[in-house]
């Protein structure tokens, strides 16, 4: 709901005496004002961010990040669980996706940063729980950019495949460990995306909207031909598993979902952050469940929901049984190649963000906020994230560590929806251009269910997870909790700009 009222005037940052940094409780407990956060938007070293995004790039950017090979792998898993009541199964899991994006759609809105997250928890609950909630962010994107990566591959490989008949050879194709020496695709599409990030927010921003657009033509492509082969016979039993395979369909569904936050990573970049923002977070979460339950009805309406199960290219397999022809299958594989590079393009782009912002607070090192005069990108950034993400994706089996992306993201969901709350008792004041409806009980609701789906993952990934953590926590006693910026320029200084 939006909020036109006027607000009384912030304190101003600038007038408060500077918070020396005292004991270990004091230095992990600073926190960097709104207000502070606000004012450094933008600014790097060398230059500044342009903001050049206005709220239908930004709806994009989430979509993009969002709809990927989730739609296109994910029947073959869900089906099996929740039958045709998998629709069912989508929109519970959008539900579960609603209660964060409605967190983040206003803090979005309130501190429109590009630390997503990250700056969020910065601003309400302090330097060490923001920098836990940055090196789960690292985890979420740079490392689902190398999983999507390897994905891309394979789907290039099944396009090639279907149209000259020849694909590249698995030493070539894939990792170590996996059948391969090297994943060369995997390296080149990530590359890719760097040259177009390289170009600028807004030239990276065209890429992808017209990404976007081809493979949404590509997922009502599929609904248009198989709805040629519904049979009013595969939707019953309607749930032959009952509630409890529509609820584990959920859980599993829920990662589809995974993404939409990508837009609060270009706060600095946009060009009316406060108001486009937060529409951008929710209209974009709408666009996509209700793409996922319309091609979900049609694909369980045109195939036995018997006949999922093992399906990895579950929608191309439809396509084929419906039309008797492979011609279909290999267009919408081609729609999968550029959906997933529409993926690793936006993902890539907010993993530089978060780093960019992290970097400006004095958490890493300073490479990482420097911004190219010319185009006005984190060049230095952009290089290194790539190449470790392409590198990364090409010679690691990834496994159980790309399994613990959902941790970190769901991790960062709870704490969003803790951010809320606690602004909302510290800063009643402030501005917010949307607000939490039937706030403090749908954040609340909010953390519990991202406690509930971290409670439901194996035991693997929460160790994955927590070795993760341990890293993260050396580095930062080691290096940011020395070099952060409030050690050296505390809150109530002057901006420094």
């Amino acid at each position: 709901m939006l909020d036109h009222g006027a607000a009384p005037p912030a304190a101003d940052s600038s007038t408060r005496p500077p918070q020396r940094p005292g004991g270990l409780g004091t230095r992990l407990t600073r926190r960097k004002p709104v207000e502070r956060l606000v004012a450094e938007g933008g600014q790097g070293a060398g230059g500044s961010l342009r903001r050049s995004l206005g709220m239908w790039q930004l709806t994009m950017i989430s979509i993009g990040a969002t709809l990927g090979t989730g739609i296109f792998v994910v029947l073959g898993e869900a089906v099996p669980d929740a039958g045709p009541a998998v629709t069912v199964s989508f929109i519970i899991a959008g539900l579960t996706a609603l209660f964060s994006a409605l967190s983040y759609a206003e803090l979005a809105g309130t501190i429109p940063v590009s630390g997503s997250s990250y700056s969020y928890a910065y601003a309400t609950m302090g330097e060490l729980v923001a920098w836990v909630c940055g090196w789960c962010l690292i985890l979420e994107y740079g490392v689902s950019v190398a999983a999507v990566a390897v994905g891309w591959g394979e789907y290039l490989n099944e396009l090639l495949s279907g149209t000259i008949g020849v694909t590249i050879p698995d030493a070539l194709a894939a990792p170590p460990g996996d059948g391969g020496i090297f994943n060369l695709p995997a390296l080149l599409v990530v590359l890719l995306s760097m040259a177009f990030l390289l170009g600028g927010a807004r030239e990276s921003a065209r890429a992808n909207t017209v990404m976007v657009a081809v493979k949404i033509a590509a997922l009502l492509l599929f609904c248009s031909v198989a709805f040629m082969g519904i049979r009013a016979g595969n939707y019953t039993p309607f749930m032959p598993l009952g509630m409890a395979g529509v609820s584990a369909a959920g859980a599993t569904l829920f990662f589809s979902y995974i993404g939409f936050d990508a837009a609060s990573t270009a706060g600095e970049e946009a060009k009316n952050p406060k108001r486009d923002l937060p529409r951008a977070i929710m209209l974009s979460l709408l666009i996509v469940t209700a793409l996922y339950v319309l091609v979900a009805a049609v694909a369980v309406g045109a195939r036995p929901w018997e006949k999922f199960a093992g399906s990895e290219a579950s929608l191309a397999g439809i396509m084929h049984e419906v039309t008797g022809q492979t011609f279909w299958g290999v267009l919408l594989a081609a729609g999968a190649v550029i959906a997933i590079a529409s993926v690793i393009l936006t993902v890539l782009y907010g993993q530089t963000r978060i780093l960019f912002a992290m970097s400006r607070d004095g958490l890493v090192p300073k490479v990482f906020s420097k911004v190219d005069a010319r185009t006005g990108t984190p060049r230095a950034n952009t290089v290194i994230v790539s190449l470790f993400c392409g590198v990364l994706a090409a010679a690691i089996p990834l496994g159980q560590l790309a399994d613990a992306t959902s941790i970190g993201t769901l991790f960062a969901f709870a704490l969003v929806n803790i951010a809320v709350i606690v602004l909302r008792r510290t800063r009643p004041e402030m501005e917010r251009t949307f607000r939490v409806p039937l706030s403090p009980l749908l954040p609340v609701v909010g953390f519990g269910f991202c406690v509930w789906m971290m409670g439901s993952l194996d035991v693997i990934t929460w160790t994955v997870f927590g070795v993760w953590m341990a890293v993260g926590l050396v580095i930062y006693f080691g290096y940011g909790m020395r070099r952060s910026r409030l050690e050296s320029d505390p809150v109530g200084a002057p901006v420094q700009k």
